[in-house]
């Protein structure tokens, strides 16, 4: 099946520490492509991708300690407000029965919804959510062709 999403987003998360992002995510099947280490004077960067046969998911991350809180925009909010309030990075699989067989061997304590099958707008398709540990709410769907309604 041809990949129907056709996007250029680029998405970036501001995280306190990279050690824990580089090894949830890895338990979900994504792998380093690059980790700029942290020094006394800049904050790290780690990129994190998932290949399948949809194509790849690359997912961003900045920051790696405390300082990730002095960002000009997120200062403003609690240091305890979830990373990610009202928002859901969706992940789109070639398989999500095996992708959530992954979650629930290695993370599920992570899980908040389980797969199911949903049908809206003459649509089918299986999902479920999961929250990584800085708050962000992750949605693992299969292929849905975003476009057509």
């Amino acid at each position: 099946m041809k990949n129907p999403i056709k996007n250029n987003l680029i998405i970036e998360l501001h995280v306190p520490d990279l050690d824990l992002v580089k090894d949830f995510y890895s338990k979900l099947g994504f792998k380093v492509t690059m980790d700029d280490k942290i020094n006394e004077n800049e904050l790290g960067y780690v990129t994190m991708t998932r290949e399948d046969e949809m194509g790849s998911t690359m997912l961003n991350f900045y920051g790696g300690d405390e300082r990730v809180y002095d960002q000009s925009y997120f200062k403003q909010f609690p240091k305890d407000t979830k990373r990610a309030y009202a928002s859901e990075v969706t992940i789109v699989v070639k398989d999500i029965e095996a992708m959530y067989k992954l979650a629930m061997d290695n993370l599920k304590n992570h899980v908040v919804k389980p797969l199911r099958s949903n049908e809206d707008h003459g649509h089918k398709w299986k999902d479920f959510r999961m929250e990584d540990p800085f708050g962000f709410y992750l949605r693992f769907t299969e292929v849905l062709d975003w476009g057509q309604r």
